[in-house]
Formats: C-alpha cells, sequence, structure tokens
C-alpha cells in the first residue's frame, strides 16, 4: 500500500509541475490529442500504462 501511494504522490507531483511551469504547452498538447484519432489516443493510453506497470515493476525489483 505505501508504495502505491508514493507512487501516487510522484505522479501528482509531475502532474503539478507540468501545470504549474508552462500551461500553454498543456494547452496545446491538448489540442493535439483532440486531432489524433480516438483509436490512436487508445493506443497511447495503453502504452502509457504499460510502460508505467513495467517501470513499476522494475522499482520492485530494485528493491524500492
Amino acid at each position: 500500500m505505501g508504495m502505491i501511494l508514493l507512487a501516487f504522490g510522484l505522479v501528482l507531483i509531475v502532474e503539478g509541475l507540468a501545470y504549474a511551469l508552462a500551461p500553454s504547452l498543456i494547452e496545446r498538447m491538448l489540442e493535439a490529442l483532440r486531432a489524433l484519432p480516438e483509436q490512436a489516443r487508445r493506443l497511447v493510453g495503453l502504452l502509457c500504462v504499460i510502460s508505467g506497470l513495467i517501470l513499476v515493476w522494475g522499482a520492485y525489483q530494485a528493491g524500492f
């Protein structure tokens, strides 16, 4: 449970920094995402989930 809270906290920190430091970049990125077809957005989301799982698994294997 502690690892999940740690991971969630780190996600919130990174997301918060992105919105605080570059809000216009976030707006442009959202506009680019709107231009993508729905299937491409699903694929990007799936790839992000898989990448995140690999990173969490690697951290767990390393003892974090």
